[in-house]
């Protein structure tokens, strides 16, 4: 198993991941951030490699991919900055991004790179689940990554049992089919939706992302499913403070 499958076979609940742009606030940041999380109690991470056409991403996450790029920060940059990952970081790594950068890079080339640096599974929302299948899951199971895929509250349940049988680690649960950095909603809604997915009993556990911003939307998110991701929060607190690494303690415990 990998580091992520490992977590995640350990039972270990309410567990917080993090995402954050590789590059962002400056260039040189990704890997001090990535120790500063894990000394803080973040249980994996997601980096962020930027691409010009974030479309799912709203404007504090569109903002650190345009500086991210601005700083200089690509695939090849991102790569030599990880060379040093498990010499400094021991949690699970998620790779998150969009597909073209990565087809522009090689598939094959890219899971292996991302393999040799330490990294346990990769996220490409915009990869449609047809073309993972056919074309490139034999890539991410060579290398052995992890191809976490998204759900939100419209998909069906015939699509999310494809989803189920695909994974190998855990399902992505967005709160909302909207953009990133909405304030997830308490609603009965939400209460069906996460209830809906919980009585589907997947072989793979759940995480939640999109709108997690305090204590409360977490422990929400944690009711049904055994952790949550907060990203746009992160990056925004990222932007306001320049003494960020000397404050993440502080930000994570606003969630735990």
């Amino acid at each position: 198993m990998n580091r992520l499958q490992t977590l995640f076979a350990s039972g270990k609940k309410d567990l917080l991941s993090i995402y954050y742009t590789a590059g962002y606030p400056s260039l040189g940041s990704t890997l001090d951030i990535a120790e500063a999380l894990e000394k803080a109690g973040a249980d994996f991470l997601e980096i962020g490699f930027p691409y010009s056409d974030p479309v799912a991403d709203g404007p504090t996450i569109q903002h650190s991919l345009q500086t991210a790029l601005d700083n200089g920060m690509d695939l090849h940059v991102l790569f030599g900055q990880l060379a040093d990952l498990r010499k400094r970081v021991s949690i699970p790594i998620i790779l998150m991004g969009y597909v073209n950068p990565v087809i522009q890079y090689g598939v094959a080339q890219f899971c292996k790179k991302a393999a040799e640096v330490g990294v346990d599974g990769l996220i490409i929302p915009d990869l449609p689940m047809y073309e993972y299948e056919t074309l490139y899951k034999k890539d991410l199971a060579d290398n052995n990554l992890s191809n976490i895929i998204l759900v939100t509250p419209q998909t069906s349940d015939e699509r999310i049992r494809k989803i189920d049988e695909l994974s190998d680690c855990f399902i992505y649960l967005l709160s909302s089919a909207s953009i990133t950095g909405n304030s997830l909603k308490m609603s009965d809604g939400l209460d069906t939706y996460f209830k809906r997915i919980e009585d589907m009993r997947l072989k793979n556990p759940t995480i939640v992302g999109f709108g997690i911003a305090d204590r409360t939307s977490y422990q929400k998110a944690c009711q049904y499913n055994r952790g949550a991701i907060v990203g746009s929060a992160f990056v925004k607190f990222l932007g306001e403070n320049e003494d960020y690494l000397n404050k993440i303690g502080e930000f994570i415990g606003r969630f735990k």
